[in-house]
Order: C-alpha cells, then structure tokens, then sequence
C-alpha cells in the first residue's frame, strides 16, 4: 500500500510539469474589470475543452495549457455580455492577450449552442456547472460525474460538499427524488442525460417563497435533465446469488414526460443492504460498508452509508416504492409525492465490556447479548404547491409514516469491583411489539409584492404522533454487597406515549431601502402529551398476567406552550448579507402524574430573551465567509421534572426534580470557502461552538451493589467547540486527472455531572487529519489511495482515573481498470486499527474485496463475479469514550462470501415514446 501511494505521488509530480499560459483581463465596454467571467479553450475540430477558468475580482485570468499544434479557440461569456471568441491556429509559448473588452448584450442574446456553452457560469447565487464539459466514462452516474467538478468533493460516506459547504439537498428538475437526500438520483441517474449542474444555497420553504436570502451554510443541488433526453424511461435490474445462501436482488424504473416524473424501486437482499447497486464495480460492499434507509422525524427518507467497523447484526432487507412528480395547469399547480415500504430482519449477538468511573473506585461491566429485531416501516410524503399568481403562493407538505416493530433479546450482565468482587448480576429474556404512527402537515401562504423585499407570510403546523409499546420480560437481578438481595420479575409491560404539537406562525416584512428591510413576526406552539405506563406481573396461581404492578404504574400528562415575538432587520447588497432577529420567548409547562394514588404537578413560567442572526460576506467570487449564532432556552422533559420514582429498570430508580431551571444554549459558527478556479485550489476552514447554560444532566447515587439511583441537576455549563480545515487541487494533463484533498478535524467537550453526588468533570479532545489521491487516466484506470487517523483523549476530576486516550488508524487502497474493453475489474483493501481495546477484543483487521465485471449484449448486460471479505477478516470492534465510561463492544459482522450476478440495463430516453411504451408491453 506504501508503494501504491508512492507511485501516486510520482504520478502527481509528472501531471504538474511546467506548461503555457494564455492569460489577459476581461473588461466592459467602460473600462470595468468583469469578474466570474468564464474563460475557456475548446478544439476547432471537435470543440473537445482544453482548460478553463474564471476571473477574478480584477478581471484577470491565467490558463495553463501544453503546447497546442492544432487549432484551438480561446472564447469568453458573462451574463448579459456578447460572447467573445479568439481562434488560435497553434500555440508553442505563453501569450499575454492585456485588454479584452466585451460589448452589452441584450439577455436573450445569452442563448448559445449547447456544443460551445462555457464550462462554469456564476449566475447572481447559483454556481452552474455544464455538464457535457466533463468527461466521464459512457456509463457512469451521476456522482461520478460530481467527482470531476472542481471544488466538489464525496467522502467514503457519500456526503457531498462543494466550496467547503455541505449539500443537503439533491433535486432534479426542481423536484426530490426519493426524499431529498438525493442518493438515489447521484448513483443511478446517468450522467450522460445531465445538462447542467446547479449549486444554489439550501432555503427554507419559508424563504423560498418569500424571497429571502437563505439563512443557512448549506447547499442544494439540482440537475437538469438535457432537452430529448427529458423523456422516455430508462433503469436497471440485477440479480445475484452466493455462498452461504447470500443473494440480491433489485429493479429501479424511471419515466420522465417533460416534468413529468414516475420511479418506480424495488429490492430484496440478506447483504445488509438496501438493494441497490450504487457502485458499479463493487456494488454495496465497498470498504465493508453497508447502506441503510433513514426516516427522519420530519418525514423525510434517505439512504446513510454505514463505515465498515460500525454496522451491527446481519440483516436481511426489503424494500419497495414509487415517486411521482408533475406540473399542472401551465405550472400553477406542482404535485409532488412518494411512498416507501420497508422491512430489515437482523441478527445479532453483542459482547460489551465497560469500565465505569466513581470518585472512590472503578467498576467493571460485562455483558452479552442476542437479539432479533424486525422492523417494517410505511413512509408517505407529499408536496403541493399552487401558485395563485405570479406573487402568491401557497404550498402544502403532508407526511405520514407508520413502523411496526418485533424484537426478542435474551442476555446477562454482571458488575465487579476492582478487587474482583461480585456485585450484581442481571438476566433478561425480553419479546417486544412497538407501533408507531405519525401525522405530520405544514401549510404556507406567502404573498410577496411590486415593491421588492415586501411580503406577508402565515402557516400552520402540526406534528401528531403515537408509540403504542407492548413486552414481555423476564428479568432476575441479585444484588451481593448487602447480604443476597434478588429481585426476580415476570411482567406485561404497556406503554402508550401521545404527543400533539400545533405551531402557529406568521411574519411581514418592508423594505427600508433596496438593501435593507424591517419585520416583524411571531409564533405561538402549542405541545400536549401522555404516558401511560403499565405493568402487570405474572399470576402462578392462574397462569396469567392479572397482577397490577402498582409501584410500575404511573400516567404522565404534559402540556406546554411557547409565544415567541420577534422583530428582524435584513441586510442585503452584492458582496453581503446580514439579517438578525431579537425577540422573546414566553414559555410555561403544566405537567402532572398519577402514581399510587397521589398526584405530582409541575407547573412553571419563564421568559427568556431569543436571538438569531447570520452575516456572510462575498470578498470576491473565490472567497466568502459565513457566520451565524444564536441564543433560546429550552423546557426541561416531564420526566425529569414529576418527582416520583420510575421502578421499570431493576438496576436504576429514576425521580424527577421539580427544582429544574431550563436550559439557556448559546451557538456560534464560523466558515471561509474560498476555491482558485484558475488554479484549481481550494480551501476550506469551519469552527463552531455550542455553549449551554443551566446544563440539564444526571445526578446518580450508587449503593455497595452497585444499583444507582437517578435524579436530575442543573450544573454550571456544558461546552462543545469543533473545527477543521481542508485543501484540495485538481490537476489535468490531456486524458489524465489528478486530485489531492487533505483535511484536519477535531472536537473539544467539556462536561460536568454528579457521581455519588459528587460534581465531576470531563474534558474530550478528538483530533483527525485525512489524506486523500485521486488519479485517473480516462476510460482506463482509477487509483485512489487514502489515510485517515484519529486520536481521542479525555481527562477527568473527581475519579480515580485522571486520563484515558484511543487512537485509531485506517488506510485505503482502491483500484479500478477498464481495459480490456468491456471488462471492468475493481478491488478495494483496507486496514484498520484500533490502539486500546479491552481484552479478548481485536484491534485491528484487513478487509479485502474484489470484482470482476464484463459488459455485452450492446453494453445492457453486465456479469459479475464478486468477493465480500476475501481474508474473512471483518469484525466490529468499538471503543467510545464518555465522560462517566469506557464501552468496548463487538457485534456480529457479515463476514466472506463469493457471488455471481446479472445486471440488465436499458436506456430510452429521447427516442419515440411510442417504441419506449411498447418496450414495456
């Protein structure tokens, strides 16, 4: 792996010899310098690009070339500008072209044949990539095609940044596809069909409608599908059987009409997978990660990539669905919906081993565990928004979900001191049936008027939600220190949790001049809940479960609400952007319980003052920086609150405290993202703190057995600090692509809690730097060679131990060839390794997959012959610090297997939809 990265760096020192330039400063027809002009070199023969760039805030450009023997055109484009073109019959040494003046134009006079549009073009806030300039190989998707933009870069968990900045948001024409979390569309979608890339920053619905500058540092994506290839449908299906009984199986069905929009998905595979070959060369297993669905409390769906070491169980998944998108009545009326089904069976058999922190001695915990869980989950999301006319809007977001859930455990657990002594020991055999169902809605009217930056909003939400818990346990405990205490239970357990919450809110806003404006607005939030919490304990005598649990019974009812009245001031020109809100939060809570006949209530009113604000400044089109911060409180739970005793858990008796104060949390972010597009160099920095006041924690007792006892304290402050930087550069030598990225994150945490009723506190530091290379020769071979470590420390006051530390290391190869034609072998190994780990636990392991793909049939098929785990060698090992403990755990991993597997892929977009209908018949 050394030589690998060794041979890379010499492949980087070759792609960087010295070369050309053409350079000179772009100007108006006044003598203006133009910055963000695009400035590129095309072909004449087959306007192939040779390079390109963007000016700065001068005017200026330099573009580094080699020696060109052919014709070539240096051509210019800015909005609202005439397109300049220079044609160059050869070029054998760097030329100076001084002025270039660009004359008016007309907007429409922007239109240019799609063969000569520029590269990159800065529209106002949208950063627009033309996606045909990139050459990627003729079946890859749409994240390889993101891989090549400059200043966009994907981590091995598929998070996407561009300039620094996170995406959250995937769209393609306008529209989610699958929850915009988006994977879906970047791994399917073929990039071929791809016009432009746009990158805008993320709004809100809220400032979408009305016109606002967006308030956060992220971004959306969008793509725009080519004009021809916006119709007709295209996808995928495979099917692959292995050793050990693993299969995979999957469908994916794209219908596009004009903005029309039908997919279809479906899978089935027991490979801890969601049943989508996103990758293809290796499919789901690459790096011995596994692809998982969320669901989100917002209703929204997507897809996380789980890194190898940290998935649990071996899961067998089903999954299936469609998505929708359309445009009516002349795009007055834009429905959008999907609905996903779900189902995961996993496995699993866990082993943890914990050392817990005291201030007069250490305890041990070990304990072992086997589970089965099933969960099948119901997710159905929908978008409406009509356009009353061109100023109002009114736009309707309801989402429904239900999950159903089926889990039985069966496990033990014991606790020693330091001498070895036995404290306690605990069996439990649990069966569990949980459903829950979720009703979520937002409605929006937004009017905006003639008069820029005035506008009205008013919207309506509401969040209903039921989690109706039923399970069967056994559990026996014995306690030693005290003389043999045992406390053996044989229960029915249910639990009904309720919570309603209606928010109110409304806003309007005038604009003092044309950058700034006033507004004012407010909110009212209303949250009501139960918990009705139940036990029954098993009746020998009738052999059944009629035996009411009094000490285990309780009904919890809450009711909050919260006003907020704020007045904002937004500032908005060229280069900057401002907007702060001060208001005040009134809050009350009213919250009571029933427990063995007596009541406890909980009833309080704060004020509390609120503020948000966010300023970013545009220094030039390279560099910008953000800032934002923010300061509210926050209620404290009903259950931290009603001072009666939770008896459920046999180890810990949990009673709340009516003395709680809320929390006050204070936040501050910072970030510069500045990328050289002539140089291709970008770097990025971000810190943030999380500052909290009146920090809510646990306050718990242990006796000599060590059973604990929970209550809960307001301490001084909780205190978390992050921050990091990277540096990226992109090199291009005729057919050969070279991109370095280097990063530095870390982490600083400072808690405090109450042990034995003493007040400890712990300091966290975790720092990681990254290392990554990227080097492609187009169409033949792909070298991506990578290095991360991770150093975690922590320090503590008032336990015996004063300090504890973990690093960890894990280095990367992955090789893919496309030659000989057709043929498409891939592998991947990687290694990690753990420094501290408890005994009997492994600290480290190889993890080594391969493929081997061949393309025929018109390139519609594609075999493949595929390893998982070749050494046999993957494990999950963890180890996690906290501030009262050190948990090392292990679950059961998939581990080797070999599959064979079809994959049949069909693509008729822009042909007669007459044919394209009668393919499916």
């Amino acid at each position: 792996m050394k030589n690998l990265m060794f041979i890379s760096i010499l492949l980087f020192l070759q792609i960087t010899t010295a070369q050309i330039s053409i350079s000179g400063q772009v100007k108006s027809s006044d003598g203006k310098p133009l910055e963000s002009a695009t400035v590129y070199l095309t072909k004449a023969k087959d306007s192939t690009m040779i390079n390109y760039s963007i000016t700065d805030s001068k005017g200026l450009f330099k573009l580094n070339i080699k020696r060109q023997e052919e014709p070539f055109s240096l051509k210019i484009s800015f909005v609202g500008f005439k397109n300049y073109q220079k044609i160059f019959k050869y070029l054998n040494e760097s030329e100076n072209l001084y002025e270039i003046i660009l004359e008016d134009s007309q907007q429409l006079d922007e239109i240019t044949i799609k063969s000569e549009a520029p590269p990159i073009r800065i529209k106002k806030d949208t950063l627009e990539f033309n996606a045909s300039s990139f050459k990627v190989t003729p079946d890859a998707n749409v994240e390889t095609l993101l891989k090549q933009l400059p200043g966009v870069e994907i981590d091995e968990e598929g998070n996407i940044t561009v300039n620094g900045k996170p995406v959250n948001n995937i769209l393609v024409n306008g529209k989610p596809f699958f929850g915009k979390d988006g994977k879906i569309a970047t791994k399917n979608l073929l990039a071929d069909m791809i016009d432009k890339v746009q990158v805008t920053d993320t709004k809100t619905k809220e400032e979408e409608l009305s016109g606002k500058s967006a308030s956060s540092n992220e971004s959306t994506i969008n793509l725009t599908l080519q004009e021809g290839k916006d119709k007709g449908w295209f996808g995928k299906a495979t099917a692959g059987y292995g050793t050990d009984k693993r299969y995979e199986s999957n469908i994916l069905l794209n219908y596009f009409k004009g903005k029309q929009r039908v997919n279809l998905l479906g899978s089935s595979n027991n490979i801890n997978s969601v049943g989508f070959s996103f990758d293809e060369i290796f499919d789901n297993m690459i790096g011995g990660r596994a692809n998982s669905i969320y669901m989100s409390d917002n209703g929204t769906f997507g897809f996380d990539d789980m890194r190898f070491g940290s998935d649990t169980g071996i899961t067998k998944s089903y999954l299936g669905g469609f998505n929708f998108s359309d445009s009516w009545f002349k795009g007055k009326l834009d429905p959008y919906t999907n609905y996903i089904y779900t189902q995961s069976d996993t496995d699993n058999l866990n082993n943890t081993e914990q050392i817990n922190f005291l201030p007069t001695g250490n305890t041990k915990t070990s304990s072992n565990n086997e589970s089965f869980n099933q969960v099948i989950g119901h997710q159905f999301n929908n978008e409406l928004s009509f356009k009353i006319d061109s100023l109002t809007t009114i736009s309707l977001n309801p989402n429904f979900s239900k999950a159903i859930e089926n889990s039985t455990s069966r496990g033990n657990r014991f606790t020693k001191n330091e001498n070895g002594d036995l404290l306690n020991e605990n069996f439990q055999e649990n069966f569990q049936e949980n459903e829950s169902n979720s009703f979520q809605n937002k409605l929006i009217f937004s009017r905006r008027f003639k008069k820029k930056g005035r506008f009205i909003s008013a919207g309506v939400e509401n969040k209903n939600r039921e989690n109706d818990n039923f399970s069967q346990a056994i559990n026996n405990s014995s306690f030693f220190q005290n003389g043999l205490v045992i406390d053996n239970r044989n229960q029915q357990i249910f639990n009904l949790i309720q919570n309603d919450e209606y928010i109110f809110k409304a806003e309007y806003a005038e604009p003092i001049h044309d950058s700034l404006s006033i507004g004012l607005g407010g909110s009212y939030k209303i949250n009501k809940g139960k918990t009705d919490f139940k036990t029954l304990d098993f009746n020998q005598s009738q052999n059944n479960y009629n035996l009411i649990n009094d000490l285990q019974t309780y009904l919890i009812n809450r009711n909050e609400n919260m006003f907020n009245l704020e007045t904002n001031l937004n500032y908005n020109s060229k280069k900057s952007h401002f907007s702060i809100s001060v208001g005040l939060d009134f809050l009350s809570y009213d919250h009571n319980s029933l427990y063995q006949n007596n009541l406890y209530t909980a009833n309080k009113k704060h004020i509390f003052p609120k503020v948000n604000g966010y300023y970013s400044k545009e220094f030039s089109k390279k560099l910008r920086l953000y800032s934002s911060f923010s300061y509210d409180a926050s209620l404290p739970q009903a259950f931290q609150l009603l001072p009666f005793e939770n008896l459920s858990n046999p180890l810990n008796t949990i009673k709340g405290n009516l003395n709680l104060r809320p929390e006050e949390k204070y936040g501050m972010y910072f970030g510069l993202n500045n990328y050289d597009w002539e140089t291709r160099t970008g770097f990025f920095s971000y810190m943030g703190v999380n500052y909290t006041n009146q920090a809510i924690v646990s306050s718990t007792v242990f006796d000599e057995s060590f059973k604990s006892t929970t209550t809960f304290e307001n301490v001084n402050h909780f205190l978390n600090t992050y921050g990091g930087l990277s540096y990226s550069k992109s090199f291009k030598k005729d057919k050969r692509n070279l991109k370095l990225s280097v990063s530095l994150n870390g982490n600083y945490q400072y808690n405090q809690g109450l042990t034995n009723n003493v007040l400890f506190s712990a300091r966290q530091y975790n720092f990681g730097p990254r290392i990554s290379i990227n080097y492609a020769i187009e169409q033949l071979i792909t070298i991506v060679p990578s290095y991360s470590y991770s150093l975690n420390k922590a320090f503590f006051e008032n336990y015996i131990i004063e300090n504890t530390s973990n690093n960890s290391h894990e280095a990367k190869l992955e090789l893919t060839t496309y030659w000989p034609k057709k043929v498409v072998f891939g592998t991947d190994l990687s290694y990690r390794y753990n420094s501290d780990i408890a005994p009997g636990f492994r600290n480290d392991f190889y993890m080594l997959n391969m493929s081997l793909g061949y393309n025929f049939f018109k390139d519609q098929l594609l075999v493949k012959v595929k390893v998982y785990d070749l050494l046999n060698q993957n494990l999950n090992a963890i180890r996690r610090i906290t501030p009262t403990a050190i948990v090392d755990s292990q679950n059961l991993v998939l581990q080797r297997y070999f599959m064979f597997s079809l994959t049949y892929k069909f693509n008729q977009m822009g042909k007669d939809e007459k044919k394209s209908m009668m393919f499916f018949d």
